[in-house]
């Protein structure tokens, strides 16, 4: 039996996530399939429209087999962070193959950018910082400082980061891609298989979406974005004397967000008065999800995996994890005085915010889903 691992958000889980798993399918026909899945809060400064446990129980009626939690303390963060976090929960549970959405499919290339950003480190990121001084935007930047005419999209990107983790990690896990068959930044396809993005904007134009997700999706989707959120985040900003003790919060931003603030009355205005050369769109998305949650710079210092939580099993993954378990080097049980679950369970209040989910509950259970 293969154990193959593959990396999500479900931010909605939709017929682009059946095909992936429809592909992994068709290449390992002997398989279990492990999710590494980020939670309430998102690598490119989202809230997730689906509640943690809503996207454990999709991702189970899917066909995965073993659901674990990728920490917000790593979910929210650099595509490097988030890929070194969710590839060590993968290596840690013996998976044999990491497979991957790809917009160029080139596996080949993807490697030997990788490759080259970690032997060229310090050189390399003097050279992305340049362009990005002069104001070009990152994936451009990225190709000038590597010299090459490469369209860099962001699942690209991440692949590029898993690659890293593998090779830096010395993980035996095999990567493989699937050719993603749209575009995540195009957000006004009609086609049945369209991005996350999208299905999102669609929503937020109350549009129909049923053709674009299965129909056990619909039910569990929330009107929720971050936007609700910013009265919170507004006050919080007016109110805290050091905002430079927040993650992202870098040298001069603070007074800029001090500034703006007043005169800002949605996130989206706050992002625009705050955006520069400097700070990207969704670095700064980032940024205010830290503030409002509270994850400040001490925290993600010497950042550690402090335990695995299991989400979610089928009787499959079940029995799979506990033929592994003594194997495993990390507590396969939440630590309730650690960081990592104090901060989760701070996601999981600001999330009842909203939600008509019974976050809390399932935020404080030991007893991971089972199908």
């Amino acid at each position: 039996m293969k154990i193959i691992g593959i990396i999500c958000e479900y931010n909605p889980f939709h017929n682009g996530h059946l095909y992936h798993l429809e592909k992994i399918k068709e290449m390992f026909p002997d398989y279990l399939i492990v999710l590494v899945l980020n939670g309430y809060f998102l690598e490119r400064g989202e809230i997730s429209i689906i509640s943690k446990k809503n996207k454990t129980e999709l991702a189970l009626e899917a066909g995965i087999d073993l659901v674990l939690e990728l920490p917000f303390i790593f979910g929210t963060q650099s595509a490097d962070i988030f890929a070194d976090a969710a590839l060590k929960i993968l290596n840690e549970v013996k998976c044999e193959y990491l497979i991957f959405g790809s917009e160029s499919n080139d596996l080949a290339t993807l490697k030997k950018l990788a490759n080259y950003q970690i032997t060229e480190e310090k050189e390399y990121n003097q050279k992305v910082q340049k362009y990005l001084n002069m104001g070009i935007n990152y994936p451009t930047s990225l190709a000038k400082a590597l010299d090459i005419d490469f369209d860099f999209k962001p699942n690209d990107l991440l692949g590029i980061s898993y690659l890293k983790a593998i090779k830096n990690s010395h993980y035996k896990i095999t990567p493989i891609s699937i050719k993603r068959t749209n575009d995540y930044l195009d957000t006004t396809s009609n086609e049945k298989i369209v991005s996350a993005s999208n299905i999102r904007e669609k929503l937020k134009n109350k549009q129909d979406i049923a053709k674009y997700v299965p129909e056990m999706t619909l039910s569990k989707i929330e009107n929720i974005t971050l936007e609700d959120y910013f009265p919170y985040l507004k006050y919080k900003i007016i109110t805290e004397d050091n905002l430079d003790i927040y993650l992202d919060v870098t040298e001069g931003i603070d007074n800029r967000l001090k500034k703006v603030i007043l005169s800002s009355n949605s996130l989206e205005e706050l992002i625009t008065k705050t955006k520069s050369k400097r700070y990207t769109y969704n670095k700064i998305r980032r940024m205010l999800i830290h503030i409002l949650v509270g994850l400040k710079k001490n925290d993600a210092q010497n950042l550690s995996l402090e335990y695995l939580k299991v989400l979610g099993f089928t009787k499959k993954g079940q029995q799979y994890l506990n033929k592994i378990k003594k194997e495993v080097n990390i507590p396969l049980t939440p630590l309730k005085n650690s960081l990592t679950y104090t901060l989760e369970l701070k996601c999981a209040q600001l999330y009842d915010f909203k939600s008509k989910d019974d976050n809390l509950k399932f935020e404080n259970s030991n007893k991971p889903l089972k199908l």
